[in-house]
């Protein structure tokens, strides 16, 4: 599950000029498994009467930069593993992912909200695991320290298989955390379109959870 944006200027232009310009370029929300998928013209994804309330920004902030580890911890199994399941799974991490970031980014500048909250504007997320940086705990529910992103850049073959799946359940036990919090912030969730993605997301990464925890089981055999 992924949520494309059926756009070149988001991908060419700046957040800012993306949302100016091309505010009524339409999202491609696609559906659950074997459902159609759902075109979202701005005047249909609204901010709602009230508009989002901190919790649904903080949220979708906080997810960017929590999707943009998954995808970094994929990009580590070229050359440190050849099982096949992981590469599958890891595609389809990456995949939907990504395409979940640009969703988050374009949801949050229709709203004229920055991507990432004041602390963390400038920050460069795609090196947040290396090591030498001062990140003894995660930043968000679920996200793997600098050592583990350490460890897990230095293993390969059945040790990189292991802890890749054991991090990436950790992960995405984090979003699922996350998901919870903001369904229990009175008032937040509201917005249709950031409901319908946090429904997907649920969906998906509980699924996940699930296939990561069986291929860990396969292990013991």
């Amino acid at each position: 599950m992924s949520f494309r944006l059926s756009l070149v200027c988001a991908a060419l232009l700046p957040l800012g000029a993306t949302a100016a310009l091309c505010q009524d370029v339409p999202l491609v929300q696609p559906g659950a498994p074997g459902q159609p998928t759902k075109t979202v013209t701005k005047s249909v994804a609204g901010t709602g009467q009230q508009g989002p309330t901190d919790a649904d920004v903080k949220f979708m902030q906080g997810m960017i930069m929590h999707h943009n580890q998954a995808v970094e911890m994929v990009a580590l199994m070229e050359g440190r593993t050849k099982n096949p399941q992981i590469l599958s799974l890891g595609q389809r991490i990456s995949i939907s992912q990504t395409g979940e970031m640009k969703f988050m980014k374009l949801w949050l500048g229709y709203r004229g909200k920055p991507v990432t909250e004041d602390g963390m504007a400038g920050m460069d997320m795609s090196g947040m695991g290396k090591a030498g940086m001062d990140m003894t705990m995660p930043m968000m529910p679920g996200m793997l320290t600098a050592k583990q992103m350490d460890a897990l850049r230095k293993a390969s073959g059945p040790e990189f298989d292991h802890l890749f799946l054991t991090g990436m359940i950790q992960h995405h036990t984090g979003a699922l955390t996350m998901l919870k919090d903001l369904y229990g912030t009175p008032g937040a969730a509201q917005d249709a379109q950031l409901f319908d993605f946090t429904a997907d997301v649920e969906v998906t990464q509980s699924g996940e959870i699930g296939t990561m925890q069986s291929m860990l089981a396969q292990e013991k055999k």
